[in-house]
């Protein structure tokens, strides 16, 4: 057996941490995405 799976260090379900991990990234790139729209509305 794996040294790593006798001494766990969280037991929360890794589907929550993925899904924050998405959540995140594609809100930086629609940050970016929005003020390029809102900069060549004014430009």
């Amino acid at each position: 057996m794996n040294e790593f799976e006798k001494e766990v260090q969280t037991t929360r379900n890794d589907v929550i941490d993925s899904g924050v991990g998405f959540v995140v990234g594609f809100g930086f790139f629609a940050t970016i995405f929005a003020i390029g729209v809102i900069f060549k509305m004014f430009a």
